[in-house]
């Protein structure tokens, strides 16, 4: 039955996150032939609201304040649960990120409402709209459905496609007032720390280090084909706890869970830590001496050898393929 879903969409750096589009495809599923509302929140953000149309939004409300200028939950949560006031929809879709995390079960638990987190598929069937998602550090899948209330869902980004954006898309985009008050945080300054390249989160091609990268300086290999497959950096626990490199660039259980397009591990073990973090990517590639590595068993294609070796060697012949292309 065709109903109303509503989509933040999440803006970093004065531009829309891949994962906002990805939630408004999942929201055009769950709605099922309904209305698609995105919703922009932030200082200076109207602008954006077009973007959102282009790739599915049927039209678009914004909350601006100078308050919502950067991310508080106190703030946003005030913003959006206006806007679902104002819109009484029948379900909510946010990316599952650090924001998402976040703000979701604040507003969950404004509302009294349920909430299936983490979603990596979803499908209407039975005239319910079935999630898909991982548990047990993704070695098993459950399905859900939202028996009453609102339907809310947080999205892994990567895991669900966007539509396809189409320019010629138009729709309202419209403002709408809501009262910020009695923010208990507010943000001074915002220090981030230097990183270079792809988001990780939402990188198509991750290039992981672990302990075999041996030292800091071992990583610069990784860097070259990275930035030659235009790929995110990662890297496992270990090779964070060596301190080989930041701890912002870490995958597994207790850091970033990601599913690219493609995975190459160098020197990674495959510790059951790490392979939550990343056992889902669509192909993964193992480097690694040790032939008996636990890596290997999750591994689409295994390269045993040595990383400093290989790495190297599949840099040069990535470069001869673009040249080439």
């Amino acid at each position: 039955m065709a109903s109303k879903f509503l989509v933040l969409g999440e803006v970093r750096d004065g531009s829309l996150r891949n994962v906002s589009f990805e939630a408004i495809g999942a929201a055009k599923v769950a709605a099922d032939g309904g209305e698609i509302v995105g919703v922009l929140i932030g200082e200076s953000v109207q602008a954006l609201g077009v973007e959102l149309i282009q790739y599915g939004a049927d039209r678009v409300v914004v909350v601006e304040d100078a308050k919502l200028a950067q991310y508080t939950s106190d703030g946003f949560s005030q913003a959006l649960l206006a806007v679902i006031e104002s819109e009484n929809p029948d379900g909510l879709i946010i990316g599952h990120t650090s924001l998402g995390k976040d703000l979701a079960p604040k507003i969950a638990g404004k509302l009294e409402a349920g909430l299936i987190s983490d979603v990596t598929a979803l499908e209407v069937a039975g005239g319910n709209t079935v999630f898909t998602r991982p548990i047990y550090s993704g070695k098993a899948f459950e399905k859900k459905i939202v028996t009453g209330g609102l339907v809310f869902a947080t999205i892994r980004p990567n895991n669900i496609e966007p539509l396809q954006k189409d320019e010629s898309r138009s729709g309202d985009v419209v403002t709408l007032s809501a009262n910020i008050t009695d923010l208990r945080t507010i943000i001074k300054d915002v220090v981030r720390k230097a990183s270079e390249g792809v988001d990780l989160s939402e990188a198509k091609v991750i290039i992981s280090g672990g302990r075999g990268v041996k030292s800091a300086e071992g990583f610069e290999p990784l860097k070259e084909l990275a930035e030659v497959l235009g790929a995110a950096v990662g890297a496992s626990r270990g090779a964070c706890d060596a301190d080989y490199c930041d701890y912002s660039l870490q995958i597994g259980q207790t850091g970033k869970v990601v599913t690219p397009d493609l995975y190459i591990a160098c020197g990674i073990s495959g510790a059951i830590q790490h392979l939550a973090g990343m056992s889902n990517s669509k192909v993964i590639v193992a480097i690694n001496k040790d032939p008996e590595a636990n890596i290997f068993n999750v591994a689409d294609y295994g390269i045993v050898g040595d990383l400093f070796e290989v790495v190297p060697l599949l840099t040069e012949e990535f470069k001869k393929l673009k040249v080439n292309a």
